[in-house]
């Protein structure tokens, strides 16, 4: 532990030595029009509990590395439009668990859909959690009960650090920049075993390291709220960990006392970070990705217009044929535990007759500050999604994947025929009853074009007009 600890250490100063902190420089007078409130609560579980993410563990949770935690930040325009982002040391909710916490919000405190991301880190060594890859786990019923409960607690705790974060709103100016760091590997186009043989690295790849700046009175930085597209999966193992994202964000808030930094995951479908399997590579993935981001805060990025517009729809995604009553009985039989598990699930509602899904309401979103354009996906999204996303929308986008819904990953036409995890067996993991139909990926597109549409942003395909960056 000292040898990790030491480590740690080193990263850290490397962190405040190589990049001048002068994100104190912004003058108050330039605070004009927004507002914004930001909390944190700590969700980590109290007790053990099974972790979430991986197939290959065989018990529950054994102590933690860094705590877990759900942080909320609200943005207020000159006009009083408000939204709110929230993200979470999680590997994805579900569906169910999205409505209910959106559900509250809306009673509480009037937010609609299209003014809520709820952002999961996708961090392996969280919880599991109700309604997300839970035919993976090999849980019995009491520790099914267990998580049922953390999840009722958990939703509680989100709705709670929104209402925190909206009581104390204060007036700030707003920026933003994107930054560039490397770790990210694309894991379709490259073996990780083979990894150190290879002289170079297979793409596609998007680097970028958005971020988000909330700078309160006297220039003090109140909060940072940034991304990238890669994986959770730098550890393994048997304690709770926000992984590279949770160490990332405990350097910034070590270098800023009193700031709040919050970490959304981009389209890290086909994104791994390799090397990995230990806790000095989260730690240095982690500074690595903080110093891209100290960057971003050093240098003179866009004040952003105090204008806030949302826009939010979910759209009927195809699912293509489902296996027959034939198929699924050899599976059951023959299959790996997870698979049988998914295999049995689906015949008990052939025989019962409860109706299969052939459709799924797939959650999508697009945020305009001033003229930053912000756009959320649910599910896992690969990377291409990003690319194309930016080609269309601007390059400077923010891409951001798991939010609101994770589902499925979600492939583009091409990896849906190519098959693999991504494109078809990780279906099987998420308990839908097949692989997407080819279409996902036009549907996605052209709904994303028609929801900054109505924002003022324009598309590569339509027209292109500048947004400009004023009330």
């Amino acid at each position: 532990m000292a040898k990790t600890y030491n480590f740690q250490i080193i990263f850290f100063f490397l962190l405040l030595v190589s990049v001048p902190v002068v994100a104190q420089n912004s003058s108050s007078d330039s605070i004009t029009g927004w507002k914004a409130g930001v909390a944190r609560i700590n969700i980590t579980p109290e007790g053990s509990l099974w972790m979430g993410g991986y197939a290959s563990r065989t018990h529950s949770s054994e102590g933690k590395l860094t705590g877990l935690w759900a942080k909320a930040l609200v943005l207020e325009d000159v006009k009083g439009q408000k939204a709110v982002l929230v993200t979470m040391d999680l590997v994805g909710i579900s569906k169910d668990m999205s409505d209910h916490i959106r559900n509250h919000l809306l009673k509480a405190y009037n937010l609609s859909r299209g003014q809520i991301i709820l952002n999961a880190s996708h961090t392996h060594s969280g919880p599991a959690l109700k309604g997300n890859l839970t035919d993976i786990y090999p849980m019995d019923s009491l520790q099914w009960d267990n998580i049922d409960r953390y999840c009722v607690n958990l939703e509680n705790m989100v709705v709670k650090v929104v209402g925190k974060a909206m009581h104390s709103m204060v007036p700030v100016m707003l920026s933003a920049g994107n930054g560039v760091t490397r770790f990210q590997v694309n894991r379709r186009s490259n073996n990780e075993q083979t990894l150190t043989e290879q002289i170079e690295l297979k793409g596609p790849n998007d680097y970028a390291v958005p971020v988000l700046k909330v700078v309160g009175k006297r220039g003090k930085l109140l909060a940072v709220a940034f991304g990238y597209a890669c994986h959770g999966t730098v550890l393994n193992g048997y304690q709770w960990s926000g992984d590279y994202m949770g160490y990332a964000q405990l350097a910034l808030e070590k270098a800023h006392p009193g700031a709040t930094a919050l970490f959304f995951q981009g389209a890290a479908g086909d994104q791994n970070p390799l090397p990995r399997r230990s806790v000095p590579l989260a730690i240095q993935y982690g500074n690595e990705l903080a110093c891209a981001v100290e960057r971003v805060l050093s240098e003179d990025i866009k004040p952003l217009a105090p204008v806030l517009k949302t826009s939010y729809a979910e759209i009927d995604l195809q699912l293509e044929n489902t296996p027959s009553e034939e198929k699924l009985l050899q599976l059951s039989k023959t299959s790996s535990s997870f698979e049988q598990r998914w295999a049995i699930g689906l015949l008990g509602k052939y025989r019962t007759g409860e109706p299969i899904k052939t459709t799924y309401p797939y959650p999508m979103e697009v945020w305009r500050l001033g003229n930053q354009v912000i756009v959320a996906l649910g599910g896992e999204p690969t990377i291409e999604y990003a690319i194309k996303l930016k080609q269309l929308v601007g390059h400077d986008s923010f891409i951001l994947g798991y939010s609101n819904d994770v589902m499925a990953y979600i492939p583009t036409a091409e990896i849906v025929k190519e098959g693999g995890y991504e494109g078809e067996s990780s279906q099987i993991a998420y308990g839908l009853p097949s692989k997407w139909n080819p279409d996902i990926e036009k549907k996605i597109f052209q709904e994303i074009i028609k929801l900054a549409g109505e924002l003022g942003v324009s598309s590569s395909e339509q027209p292109r007009k500048r947004v400009e960056n004023k009330p």
